[in-house]
């Protein structure tokens, strides 16, 4: 004997399908054999609830244990109102349990109390349930403020970290308009203050007090996936410099995703959204940055960071031992990890990042500036960074940084802004491309032009030099007369300013930034090479000699005298 009930769905999916109840337990199939059979056996049955939702009236199953999928609930939608009673009759027969009725606030009201129940936040008005939110759709959450409570929710789609194709997915209109509007982020305005961890016999006065903002904050944090205990971890890198977003952060590597964890916000940022990974030498011959591409991109509020810059110090040595077994290595991840580590720091972390997320690790190859670096000083408005130009990509490393694929570019223009008597010891570089933005890199040094000209036309790049344009318009001038024998002198393409502006244009590239470990803290005169070139052909290698290259002593300087 069995009760079967049509036009049914399972959980969120959108798919319709059959649900079947016996007294061994349910089963759930969906029509015309789209998706997987779901079921679930009597024993592990705990209550039944009857509410109202969007797709008509819901059947909620709470679960003595969670099931081999994880869930402690199971919910079915799509019943009608005389549903109700067939239902309940059929629980009470098969299960002897009864179908009980959850009243829900119809109200409209915002306001009311946030509570956190198994796996929800609910949110009830004069003790009904107004609406609720799955602990494990929860990305993150920060106090903004001292009053409110930020929750960011996961893209549906990068939950699964096996679906990580590592391309980017920019410009998908047609997909976005199919899927429509996604909920992404929520506030709760939680005023007031509670005692903070009261201990028994203590007095009153000496009980501390947080406010109820950030008590509901550490809550969520314990009870979803983004306070998950520190044993489970595969690494933890304590104190790292992050760049962008700025501040310091412990790493925490899990198995699917990593945690930053700071001292006013965390970032849950999962694998599967990993687009790029890249190992820069700073000038420095100090540092080197690890930067990584996101898609989605992490969120502060109205800021997105699709980026992440993290800055290690080249002779910082760790010796790490990670928390997998010798089988989980060898058969999960190939032997592509050690079981210990006594390596530098950025070495580390680099190969985790990549054995992780399964993306290639990209390092500059070929490029070599005038002064022999791997990168060059620009500046993107009124804000310094270093252009490094890569195999495939130009990327300029700043508080936001700039990814150009050559495969998008539609024109390299090379200009000197303000006539060539105000600007002839700097140029910029415009980049013009196919999918619409126009990049514009200012303040590059004269002698850098030459170096980039043979980069690009190597790749086939489409060039336009304007800068020959400028040059010999001011021929003409001299020729005809129209310039003063001082304004020639300016003028003159090699011939140095006088040491005023010596001394104002290095006051001004050497200006302060907020941003820690800034491009503008290197010395204009360095003369060593940053150890970021190596033998490999393309920058999507692994890059192993480039990043021994990167590990190598610097060199010494050679003093002017």
């Amino acid at each position: 004997m069995a009760e079967e009930f049509n036009h049914v769905f399972f959980g969120l999916s959108s798919t319709v399908g059959r649900l079947r109840m016996s007294e061994g337990g349910l089963g759930w199939k969906p029509a015309g054999g789209e998706g997987s059979t779901v079921t679930e056996v009597a024993d592990n049955f705990k209550s039944f609830e009857w509410l109202k939702v969007a797709r008509n009236y819901q059947c909620r199953i709470n679960l003595r244990k969670r099931n081999d999928r994880g869930e402690d609930r199971m919910t079915f939608d799509g019943f009608s109102r005389d549903d109700r009673e067939r239902l309940a009759a059929t629980i009470k027969s098969y299960y002897g349990m009864t179908l009980t009725d959850r009243q829900i606030s119809t109200r409209g009201w915002n306001w009311g109390s946030a509570e956190i129940e198994q796996d929800d936040v609910q949110f009830l008005v004069n003790e009904k349930l107004a609406f609720e939110v799955p602990l494990s759709h929860i990305a993150n959450s920060n106090v903004a403020g001292k009053t409110e409570v930020s929750i960011e929710f996961i893209n549906p789609e990068q939950q699964q970290p096996t679906t990580n194709s590592g391309a980017a997915t920019n410009g998908d209109r047609k997909s976005t308009k199919i899927r429509g509007d996604q909920l992404v982020e929520m506030r709760f305005f939680i005023p007031g203050n509670v005692e903070k961890g009261s201990n028994v016999g203590s007095d009153a006065e000496d009980q501390e007090e947080q406010t109820a903002a950030s008590a509901f904050h550490e809550q969520l944090k314990a009870k979803a996936d983004i306070g998950q205990v520190a044993g489970d971890g595969i690494l933890l890198f304590k104190d790292v410099l992050v760049l962008t977003p700025r501040g310091r952060y412990d790493i925490d590597m899990f198995s699917s995703f990593l945690r930053l964890r700071g001292k006013t916000y965390d970032y849950k940022v999962l694998y599967s959204s990993i687009t790029r990974l890249f190992l820069l030498p700073k000038p420095d011959d100090v540092h080197v940055q690890f930067v990584v591409g996101l898609d989605p991109a992490i969120r502060q509020g109205q800021t997105k960071y699709p980026y992440l810059v993290l800055q290690f110090p080249r002779e910082e040595e760790m010796d790490a031992e990670l928390n997998l077994d010798e089988e989980v290595i060898q058969d999960k991840y190939e032997g592509k990890l050690k079981k210990r580590y006594e390596e530098p720091t950025f070495k580390i972390v680099t190969n985790l990042f990549k054995v992780l997320s399964g993306q290639k690790l990209t390092v500059p190859t070929s490029f070599e500036s005038s002064t022999g670096q791997s990168s060059i000083k620009c500046n993107v408005k009124a804000t310094d960074g270093l252009l490094y130009p890569l195999e495939k990509a130009m990327l300029w490393v700043s508080k936001q940084p700039v990814y150009v694929a050559y495969a998008d570019v539609h024109q390299i223009v090379f200009s000197r802004v303000g006539g060539a008597i105000s600007s002839s010891k700097t140029f910029d570089l415009r980049v013009i491309t196919k999918s619409g933005p126009e990049h514009h890199f200012q303040s590059l040094n004269r002698e850098e032009h030459e170096k980039l000209n043979l980069h690009f036309a190597e790749r086939k790049l489409r060039i336009k030099n304007e800068m020959a344009e400028t040059d010999g318009a001011l021929g003409l001038q001299v020729a005809a007369g129209m310039l003063s024998d001082e304004d020639e002198e300016m003028g003159a393409a090699g011939d140095d300013d006088d040491e005023d502006s010596e001394e104002d244009e290095d006051f001004q590239e050497g200006s302060s930034d907020e941003d820690g470990g800034s491009p503008s803290e290197a010395s204009d005169d360095e003369d060593g090479g940053a150890g970021g070139k190596g033998g490999g052909k393309g920058d999507d290698s692994d890059s192993d000699a480039e990043m021994r290259n990167m590990d190598s002593p610097p060199k010494k300087k050679k003093r002017k005298s």
